[in-house]
Protein backbone atom coordinates (compact mmCIF):
# COMPACT_ATOMS: atom_id res chain seq x y z
CA UNK A 1 0.00 0.00 0.00
CA UNK A 2 1.36 3.49 -1.19
CA UNK A 3 1.69 6.01 1.87
CA UNK A 4 -0.95 8.41 1.83
CA UNK A 5 1.52 11.02 -0.01
CA UNK A 6 1.92 8.59 -3.37
CA UNK A 7 -2.04 8.33 -3.67
CA UNK A 8 -2.76 9.79 -7.05
CA UNK A 9 -5.85 12.43 -6.56
CA UNK A 10 -7.24 12.09 -10.07
CA UNK A 11 -7.55 8.47 -9.59
CA UNK A 12 -11.13 6.80 -7.04
CA UNK A 13 -9.72 5.07 -4.19
CA UNK A 14 -10.59 1.25 -3.53
CA UNK A 15 -14.44 0.54 -3.00
CA UNK A 16 -17.04 -2.49 -2.29
CA UNK A 17 -19.97 -1.31 -4.27
CA UNK A 18 -23.77 -2.90 -4.31
CA UNK A 19 -26.39 -1.38 -6.74
CA UNK A 20 -29.93 -2.47 -5.44
CA UNK A 21 -31.19 -2.65 -8.94
CA UNK A 22 -29.89 -1.93 -12.43
CA UNK A 23 -29.33 2.18 -13.53
CA UNK A 24 -28.69 3.39 -9.91
CA UNK A 25 -30.70 6.69 -9.76
CA UNK A 26 -29.27 7.85 -6.54
CA UNK A 27 -26.04 7.18 -5.01
CA UNK A 28 -24.75 7.05 -1.57
CA UNK A 29 -20.78 7.41 -1.14
CA UNK A 30 -20.28 5.90 3.01
CA UNK A 31 -17.41 6.16 4.79
CA UNK A 32 -15.76 3.89 7.33
CA UNK A 33 -14.64 4.21 10.84
CA UNK A 34 -10.79 4.65 11.80
CA UNK A 35 -8.72 1.23 11.25
CA UNK A 36 -11.84 -0.45 9.43
CA UNK A 37 -12.75 -0.89 5.49
CA UNK A 38 -15.19 -0.31 3.07
CA UNK A 39 -16.66 -3.60 3.98
CA UNK A 40 -17.58 -2.62 7.59
CA UNK A 41 -21.07 -1.02 6.67
CA UNK A 42 -22.32 -2.93 3.22
CA UNK A 43 -23.82 -5.23 5.48
CA UNK A 44 -26.21 -2.51 6.25
CA UNK A 45 -27.49 -2.15 2.77
CA UNK A 46 -30.69 -4.84 3.29
CA UNK A 47 -30.97 -3.81 6.85
CA UNK A 48 -31.32 -0.10 5.56
CA UNK A 49 -32.78 -0.24 2.05
CA UNK A 50 -36.87 -0.04 1.57
CA UNK A 51 -37.79 -2.11 -1.75
CA UNK A 52 -39.89 0.83 -2.95
CA UNK A 53 -37.10 2.84 -3.38
CA UNK A 54 -35.77 3.76 -6.65
CA UNK A 55 -32.15 2.08 -7.56
CA UNK A 56 -29.36 2.97 -5.24
CA UNK A 57 -25.71 2.59 -5.47
CA UNK A 58 -24.00 1.77 -2.30
CA UNK A 59 -20.64 3.56 -2.73
CA UNK A 60 -17.97 1.97 0.30
CA UNK A 61 -14.73 3.54 -0.34
CA UNK A 62 -11.06 1.89 1.51
CA UNK A 63 -9.46 4.72 3.49
CA UNK A 64 -5.34 5.16 2.69
CA UNK A 65 -3.36 3.23 5.20
CA UNK A 66 -1.31 6.03 7.39
CA UNK A 67 0.05 5.70 10.25
CA UNK A 68 -2.20 6.96 13.55
CA UNK A 69 -0.58 8.90 16.39
CA UNK A 70 -3.55 7.92 19.14
CA UNK A 71 -2.69 4.19 18.10
CA UNK A 72 0.83 4.19 18.76
CA UNK A 73 1.66 4.90 15.44
CA UNK A 74 0.53 1.71 13.74
CA UNK A 75 -0.66 1.90 10.44
CA UNK A 76 -4.26 1.38 9.70
CA UNK A 77 -7.18 2.56 7.15
CA UNK A 78 -7.66 6.09 8.81
CA UNK A 79 -9.26 9.39 6.82
CA UNK A 80 -6.51 11.21 8.91
CA UNK A 81 -4.46 10.96 11.74
CA UNK A 82 -5.56 10.95 15.34
CA UNK A 83 -3.44 12.76 17.87
CA UNK A 84 -6.28 12.45 20.55
CA UNK A 85 -9.42 12.36 21.29
CA UNK A 86 -10.07 14.87 23.00
CA UNK A 87 -11.48 18.38 21.44
CA UNK A 88 -8.59 20.21 22.29
CA UNK A 89 -6.11 17.99 20.21
CA UNK A 90 -3.96 19.60 17.04
CA UNK A 91 -5.80 18.11 14.19
CA UNK A 92 -4.46 16.88 11.08
CA UNK A 93 -5.87 19.19 8.74
CA UNK A 94 -3.66 17.89 5.83
CA UNK A 95 -4.85 14.75 6.17
CA UNK A 96 -8.44 16.00 6.83
CA UNK A 97 -7.87 18.09 3.43
CA UNK A 98 -6.78 14.96 1.44
CA UNK A 99 -9.75 13.00 2.41
CA UNK A 100 -12.11 15.74 1.43
CA UNK A 101 -10.26 15.48 -1.92
CA UNK A 102 -10.44 12.44 -2.23
CA UNK A 103 -14.48 12.32 -1.49
CA UNK A 104 -14.15 15.09 -4.53
CA UNK A 105 -12.87 12.31 -6.98
CA UNK A 106 -15.91 9.38 -5.83
CA UNK A 107 -18.44 12.40 -6.18
CA UNK A 108 -16.97 12.85 -9.96
CA UNK A 109 -17.01 9.64 -10.44
CA UNK A 110 -20.60 8.96 -10.02
CA UNK A 111 -21.67 12.19 -12.19
CA UNK A 112 -19.74 10.56 -14.84
CA UNK A 113 -21.98 6.78 -14.24
CA UNK A 114 -25.26 9.10 -14.40
CA UNK A 115 -25.44 9.86 -11.04
CA UNK A 116 -24.95 13.69 -10.52
CA UNK A 117 -24.33 15.56 -7.02
CA UNK A 118 -28.17 16.56 -6.57
CA UNK A 119 -28.78 12.86 -6.29
CA UNK A 120 -25.72 11.59 -4.31
CA UNK A 121 -25.96 11.61 -0.45
CA UNK A 122 -22.80 11.30 1.41
CA UNK A 123 -22.70 9.55 4.67
CA UNK A 124 -20.21 8.35 7.34
CA UNK A 125 -19.57 7.34 10.74
CA UNK A 126 -16.69 8.84 13.29
CA UNK A 127 -13.46 9.25 11.12
CA UNK A 128 -15.86 8.66 7.78
CA UNK A 129 -18.78 11.28 8.83
CA UNK A 130 -16.45 13.77 10.03
CA UNK A 131 -15.33 13.39 6.42
CA UNK A 132 -18.74 13.57 5.23
CA UNK A 133 -19.91 16.51 7.01
CA UNK A 134 -16.21 18.62 5.54
CA UNK A 135 -16.42 17.68 1.69
CA UNK A 136 -20.56 17.93 1.82
CA UNK A 137 -20.52 21.28 3.12
CA UNK A 138 -17.86 22.37 1.20
CA UNK A 139 -18.73 20.78 -2.15
CA UNK A 140 -19.33 23.01 -4.64
CA UNK A 141 -22.67 21.81 -5.90
CA UNK A 142 -26.41 20.86 -4.26
CA UNK A 143 -25.73 17.34 -2.72
CA UNK A 144 -28.65 15.02 -1.62
CA UNK A 145 -27.96 15.01 1.80
CA UNK A 146 -25.46 14.42 4.47
CA UNK A 147 -25.55 11.40 7.25
CA UNK A 148 -22.77 12.04 10.18
CA UNK A 149 -23.01 8.54 12.52
CA UNK A 150 -21.41 9.45 15.83
CA UNK A 151 -19.11 11.98 14.77
CA UNK A 152 -18.16 15.29 14.82
CA UNK A 153 -17.32 18.55 12.59
CA UNK A 154 -13.48 18.37 12.07
CA UNK A 155 -11.67 21.72 11.45
CA UNK A 156 -14.72 23.94 12.13
CA UNK A 157 -12.98 26.90 12.18
CA UNK A 158 -12.66 27.27 8.68
CA UNK A 159 -16.15 26.12 7.47
CA UNK A 160 -17.52 29.27 7.52
CA UNK A 161 -15.34 31.34 5.46
CA UNK A 162 -15.19 27.18 3.14
CA UNK A 163 -18.53 26.38 3.06
CA UNK A 164 -20.60 26.23 -0.26
CA UNK A 165 -23.87 27.89 -0.56
CA UNK A 166 -25.10 25.51 -2.86
CA UNK A 167 -25.17 23.14 0.18
CA UNK A 168 -26.56 25.69 2.94
CA UNK A 169 -29.94 24.01 2.56
CA UNK A 170 -28.34 19.89 2.11
CA UNK A 171 -30.68 18.21 4.69
CA UNK A 172 -28.28 16.62 7.48
CA UNK A 173 -28.94 13.26 9.64
CA UNK A 174 -26.76 13.39 12.61
CA UNK A 175 -27.28 10.06 14.85
CA UNK A 176 -24.74 9.90 18.38
CA UNK A 177 -24.76 7.35 21.10
CA UNK A 178 -25.91 8.80 24.62
CA UNK A 179 -22.62 6.64 26.24
CA UNK A 180 -19.78 7.33 23.37
CA UNK A 181 -16.68 6.90 25.10
CA UNK A 182 -14.58 7.81 21.53
CA UNK A 183 -16.65 10.69 20.39
CA UNK A 184 -17.93 12.01 23.05
CA UNK A 185 -21.89 13.27 22.96
CA UNK A 186 -20.68 17.00 24.23
CA UNK A 187 -18.35 16.92 21.11
CA UNK A 188 -21.07 15.81 19.07
CA UNK A 189 -23.82 18.36 20.26
CA UNK A 190 -21.05 21.12 20.20
CA UNK A 191 -20.65 20.35 16.51
CA UNK A 192 -24.74 20.45 16.24
CA UNK A 193 -25.01 23.42 16.91
CA UNK A 194 -22.25 25.19 15.44
CA UNK A 195 -23.83 24.07 12.32
CA UNK A 196 -27.16 25.24 13.29
CA UNK A 197 -25.46 28.41 14.41
CA UNK A 198 -24.43 28.68 10.76
CA UNK A 199 -28.21 28.15 9.34
CA UNK A 200 -28.09 24.55 8.74
CA UNK A 201 -30.86 21.85 9.40
CA UNK A 202 -29.49 19.13 11.66
CA UNK A 203 -32.23 16.10 12.02
CA UNK A 204 -30.38 15.05 15.72
CA UNK A 205 -30.77 11.95 17.37
CA UNK A 206 -29.01 9.79 20.16
CA UNK A 207 -29.26 6.60 21.13
CA UNK A 208 -28.44 4.40 23.88
CA UNK A 209 -25.34 3.11 22.68
CA UNK A 210 -21.74 3.52 22.94
CA UNK A 211 -19.56 4.24 19.72
CA UNK A 212 -22.01 2.18 17.31
CA UNK A 213 -24.54 2.40 15.32
CA UNK A 214 -28.04 0.58 16.74
CA UNK A 215 -31.31 -1.01 14.93
CA UNK A 216 -33.28 2.17 16.13
CA UNK A 217 -30.89 4.58 14.65
CA UNK A 218 -31.16 2.54 11.29
CA UNK A 219 -35.18 2.20 11.70
CA UNK A 220 -34.71 6.52 11.67
CA UNK A 221 -32.13 6.77 8.32
CA UNK A 222 -34.63 4.43 6.65
CA UNK A 223 -37.22 6.98 7.16
CA UNK A 224 -35.22 10.30 6.58
CA UNK A 225 -33.94 8.57 3.45
CA UNK A 226 -37.25 7.38 1.90
CA UNK A 227 -38.50 11.23 2.23
CA UNK A 228 -35.94 12.35 0.09
CA UNK A 229 -35.69 9.24 -2.50
CA UNK A 230 -39.69 9.79 -2.81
Amino acid sequence: MAPPSAVDPAMPLPTVEHETAANPRFSIIWLHGLGADGHDFAPIVPELVDPAWPALRFVFPHAPVRPVTVNGGVPMRAWYDIVAFDAAARQDEAGIRASIAEVEVLIARERERGVPSERTFLAGFSQGGAIALAAGLCHADKLAGIVALSTYLPIASTLAAERSAANLATPIFWGHGTADPVVALPRGSASRDALRALGYAVDWHTYPMAHAVCAEEIDDLRRWLGRRLA
